[in-house]
C-alpha cells in the first residue's frame, strides 16, 4: 500500500507529464494559427510546465471546486485536431461547459460544436501586418515592448518597428538592449536578445526593433525605414493635445495613441468601456490613465446593476519616475520629498477623467490620491452611495460573475484570497482586480477595493486598444 508521500509525488507526477504534453499544442495553435489559448483568462502561450499548472490552480479561486490538467487536457487535443481561424479560446471554461453536458456529445463533437464559428481554417488577420512604432522607451514603452513581441504569434498581426529615442551616449542601443533584457519590477525578458549595430537595432525573440534618434517628431523620416501606415503609440507624455500630438502625423504615421489623459477634443478610451470612440477617421486617440482604466470597468459594473449616486475614490499610488528619489526641488507641491521615504498626498485627476468615459456618472465623484513607496501596483478605494440596498455576498457575486463571463471579464479580475499583498499582483494583465475580501457593505453605502498593477496592466489595456486601432482583436471563445 503506498504512503500518502507516494500517492501525492505520483499525482504531481502526472499532472506534469500532462502538462509537458499540452504545451507542443498550445504552442502550435499559436504560431501556426493565431490562436490563444488560457485558462479563466490566464494566458497559457509562453507558459512553462509549472506556469501551466498554476493556471489551472487559480482557477479553484473562481469555482466551486479544482480544475486540472487531466480535465483540460482531452480537451486540448480536441482543439489541436482542428484547423481553426484566429481566436482566443478558454480551454477551463470549455472543460466545465463540456462537464456539464454530462457525455451527451463526445470531446471532439462537443469541441468542434463550441469553436464551429471559427472552424473555418486558418486565415491571415490582416492583409499586412499593421506597423507599431514606440515614441519613448521608457517603462511603458518596454513594457509595451514586452507585450508586442510576445503577441507576435505567426507575424501577421501587430508588427513592431521601432522606438524613437534621444540618445544618451556611445553605448545607449546596448543599455537599452539591457533595460529591456531585465527589470527590477517585472523581471527578465521571456525570451533572447541581442544587438544589430549596423541597423542599429535590438533583435528580441525574432523582432526587429530599430532604435531611432531624434529630439522631435519633425526629425524623424519613417519612409526611409520602410515603415508604413503605422500606429505610433506616445509614452512620453510631452503632447497632451490634438496640436502637439498632431505632429507625429507624417509619412509612415496613421495614428497617434497616447499613453496619458489626452486634453481637447481627444478622445479618452479605456478598453472594453467605449471602444466605439475608435472610429477610422480619427487620428489621435488617448488611453486615458492607469487609474482611470483601473477604476472605470469596476464603476460601469456597479453603477449597471445598483446605479451610483455619489462617492469619493481614493487611489494609493506606487511612486513613479516623476518624483524625487531624496529631497529636491520639484515644481509640483509635496513631489519634491523622497518618494521612497515617504507617502505623499497629491492630486488625481481620475474622478474627472471618469466622466469622459462614462459621461452618466458626471458630477458624482470626487478624487484624490496617496504616493506610496512602493515601486508598483496601485490600489484604489472606491466609496460608493449605491441607488439600492445590497449586501457583501450579492456584491462579490455580481462582480465575480462580472469577471468571469461579461464583456469586461478582460478589464475585471477577482480574488478572495485572505493573505494576498500588492507584489501578488504584478503583472497582472487586468486593468484591475477586486479584492473581495475587503469589501465593505452597509445598506446602501459600499467600499470596494480595487488593486491594480498600474505599469504592466495599464499597458495591456494599451495594447487592447491598440489591437482595436489595427482591427486584430481575436473572438473570445467559448461564447
Amino acid at each position: 500500500m503506498k504512503t500518502k508521500q507516494e500517492v501525492h509525488l505520483k499525482e504531481w507526477q502526472n499532472y506534469e507529464e500532462l502538462a509537458e504534453q499540452m504545451l507542443p499544442i498550445i504552442g502550435h495553435l499559436y504560431r501556426d494559427n493565431n490562436v490563444v489559448t488560457t485558462v479563466y483568462g490566464r494566458t497559457l502561450v509562453n507558459s512553462t510546465t509549472i506556469d501551466l499548472l498554476k493556471a489551472h490552480r487559480f482557477a479553484r479561486l473562481l469555482l466551486d471546486g479544482e480544475l486540472t490538467v487531466r480535465e483540460t487536457y482531452p480537451v486540448l487535443c480536441a482543439i489541436g485536431k482542428l484547423d481553426l481561424a484566429p481566436g482566443r479560446i478558454d480551454i477551463g471554461k470549455l472543460t466545465v461547459r463540456y462537464q456539464a453536458q454530462a457525455g451527451k456529445l463526445s470531446v471532439d463533437d462537443f469541441v468542434a460544436q463550441e469553436l464551429a464559428s471559427i472552424n473555418t481554417g486558418r486565415a491571415p488577420l490582416l492583409s499586412e501586418p499593421q506597423d507599431v512604432v514606440l515614441y519613448g522607451f521608457g517603462r511603458i514603452g518596454r513594457l509595451l515592448a514586452r507585450l508586442l513581441i510576445e503577441k507576435q504569434g505567426s507575424g501577421g498581426k501587430l508588427r513592431l518597428r521601432a522606438a524613437v529615442v534621444r540618445k544618451a551616449g556611445p553605448d545607449d542601443l546596448v543599455k537599452r538592449a539591457s533595460l529591456l533584457r531585465r527589470d527590477s519590477v517585472h523581471g527578465p525578458f521571456n525570451g533572447i536578445i541581442t544587438v544589430d549595430e549596423e541597423e542599429n537595432a535590438i533583435i528580441a525573440n525574432g523582432t526587429m526593433i530599430r532604435i531611432i534618434y531624434a529630439d522631435s517628431p519633425e526629425n524623424v523620416d519613417y519612409s526611409q525605414f520602410g515603415i508604413t501606415n503605422a500606429i505610433l503609440i506616445d509614452n512620453t507624455g510631452k503632447w497632451r493635445d490634438r496640436e502637439g500630438l498632431s505632429r507625429h502625423l507624417k509619412p509612415g504615421i496613421a495614428q497617434v495613441l497616447l499613453t496619458a489623459p489626452g486634453k481637447g477634443d481627444i478622445p479618452n478610451v479605456v478598453a472594453g468601456i467605449n471602444n466605439e470612440l475608435i472610429v477610422p477617421n480619427e487620428t489621435v486617440f488617448s488611453a486615458a490613465s492607469c487609474t482611470t482604466n483601473a477604476i472605470v470597468p469596476v464603476l460601469k459594473a456597479v453603477h449597471d446593476k445598483f446605479g451610483i449616486v455619489s462617492g469619493h475614490v481614493e487611489t494609493c499610488h506606487s511612486y513613479t519616475n516623476d518624483q524625487n528619489l531624496i529631497d529636491n526641488y520639484h515644481k509640483a507641491d509635496r513631489r519634491g520629498r523622497s518618494a521612497p521615504l515617504n507617502m505623499v498626498i497629491t492630486e488625481t485627476g481620475a474622478a474627472k477623467a471618469v466622466a469622459k468615459v462614462l459621461p452618466e456618472l458626471t458630477g458624482k465623484l470626487t478624487g484624490n490620491a496617496i504616493r506610496v513607496p512602493t515601486p508598483n501596483v496601485s490600489m484604489a478605494i472606491l466609496n460608493l452611495q449605491l441607488g439600492q440596498d445590497t449586501s457583501k455576498d450579492e456584491l462579490n457575486g455580481y462582480l465575480r460573475d462580472i469577471s468571469l463571463e461579461s464583456p469586461l471579464q478582460n478589464q475585471i479580475d477577482y480574488t478572495n484570497s485572505p493573505d494576498v499583498v500588492s507584489s501578488d499582483f504584478v503583472g497582472s494583465r487586468h486593468a484591475g482586480v477586486v479584492d473581495s475580501l475587503a469589501t465593505i457593505v452597509q445598506g446602501n453605502r459600499c467600499v470596494l477595493y480595487v488593486w491594480y498593477d498600474n505599469e504592466f496592466g495599464y499597458s495591456c489595456q494599451v495594447i487592447r486598444m491598440v489591437q482595436k486601432m489595427a482591427g486584430v482583436e481575436l473572438p473570445s471563445l467559448p461564447a
